[in-house]
């Protein structure tokens, strides 16, 4: 829509990652240079985790454009909470290999012989696991036992591990002793610095043909980096929409002000519910489209959301943490009606039990008949509870199960 009101060829800040759009910052080129180490080490893992936005994703899609397919056969899955087994077979699967119902050890004995065969050709395999955050621990078990594939003492398989600061604590439990001892390399990709974010952007806008129209001044790429906190994603979207907002008013400079009346909008739009602030009110030093920047000591994890267990200094955080109150609240709610439908069927299926014992045992049972079993007979009891009995007819072994309430 404003691509050709200010003479673009292409849309400058789309979400969708571009490798063409690749912007080489101080933190992107530092990744980059522990990418290529591992792949010059070829073996090992390589561990790359970043927060939500920070450009791992099109970190990883700049690294395979450079890779020479004639040597490095390079396999990318983004995972799920899957357990072990499904990983292997999604890890065939991006490999070109059958997956389908297929048994874990075939899955092995598949996937080894392709590995080797590559070997044998001279080929590299380069697994990269994107979202890692997601992976049970045992599919991280499953991932480093794949790192055993051997010939001679070249790996056959080289892994790469990314995704959001989770991951990092998932490596840290007592049980993960052995992937990081097998991890080569590891750094974090953190948000742009302001000098980076000035230069993010006019590389992105000169890379869709923008020669200075819009005109944008000093204060505007300072407010950019103060309302987004130096994120790639959050620039995007925040320049997207100045540009939009720009085609509207008809408008070929944007300095803070702009900057500041677009980020109110994405702040209400998208953290305020619909609720405006109140008229005359200063805006908040830092919106919501930034991180809240607290220590380890000041949050709380409870999962996949960060509740702020201090008092919000911002507006913004408030919202935050409002909207991860809820987040929780209907987590909890889902999780209490699921607990409410199991407990009906363990009841319903407890009393068909019952019903089922009932009507197998004789009338003339040995419980209504004697108090104490026969020799050779063995009574397993609990004090002050009503017996249910089923007697084995073959060796008349009285087993005492506790009558449970079945209301």
């Amino acid at each position: 829509m404003y691509q050709s009101f200010y003479g673009l060829t292409d849309k400058p800040f789309q979400l969708n990652p571009d490798p063409s759009f690749y912007f080489g910052s101080r933190e992107h080129r530092r990744a980059m240079a522990y990418l290529e180490y591992g792949l010059h080490q070829n073996e090992g893992f390589i561990v790359v985790t970043g927060e939500v936005g920070t450009g791992k994703t099109m970190l990883i899609r700049s690294l395979l454009g450079k890779l020479d397919s004639h040597r490095v056969v390079a396999a990318q899955l983004v995972s799920t909470q899957l357990d072990a087994e499904d990983t292997l077979r999604l890890v065939c699967a991006a490999f070109g290999l059958p997956a389908k119902d297929i048994e874990k050890s075939d899955a092995l004995l598949s996937l080894e012989n392709f590995l080797r065969s590559l070997a044998r050709d001279g080929k590299r395999a380069l697994l990269i696991i994107d979202e890692a955050q997601n992976l049970t621990p045992r599919a991280v078990e499953e991932l480093r036992m794949l790192s055993n594939f051997q010939v001679g003492t070249n790996a056959l398989v080289q892994s790469f591990l990314v995704g959001q600061p989770e991951f990092r604590e998932t490596m840290c439990s007592p049980h993960m002793q052995q992937l990081r001892q097998r991890v080569i390399a590891s750094c974090h990709i953190s948000p742009l610095s302001e000098e980076d974010t000035k230069g993010y952007i006019e590389h992105r806008l000169t890379h869709a043909g923008w020669t200075t129209d819009p005109l944008i001044s000093t204060d505007a790429f300072q407010g950019i980096f103060r309302f987004s906190g130096g994120t790639p994603r959050r620039i995007n979207t925040l320049c997207d929409r100045l540009l939009l907002s720009g085609y509207l008013n008809d408008s070929h400079e944007f300095d803070a002000e702009d900057v500041e009346s677009v980020a109110k909008e994405l702040m209400e739009e998208t953290f305020s519910s619909g609720r405006s602030f109140s008229s005359g009110a200063p805006p908040a030093p830092l919106s919501p489209l930034a991180e809240p920047q607290e220590d380890s000591a000041s949050r709380q994890w409870t999962g996949p959301n960060l509740v702020l267990s201090g008092a919000p200094q911002h507006a913004g955080e408030k919202l935050l943490a409002g909207l991860q109150a809820d987040s929780i609240l209907e987590r909890l709610g889902r999780l209490e009606r699921s607990s409410e439908v199991m407990v009906l069927l363990l009841r319903q299926l407890l009393a068909a039990v019952e019903q089922s014992d009932a009507a197998a045992s004789p009338d003339d049972s040995p419980l209504e008949s004697q108090g104490t079993p026969e020799s050779g007979s063995s009574v397993s009891s609990c004090p002050d509870e009503e017996l249910v009995s089923p007697v084995d007819e073959d060796d008349q072994t009285i087993q005492a199960f506790p009558k449970r309430d079945t209301r």
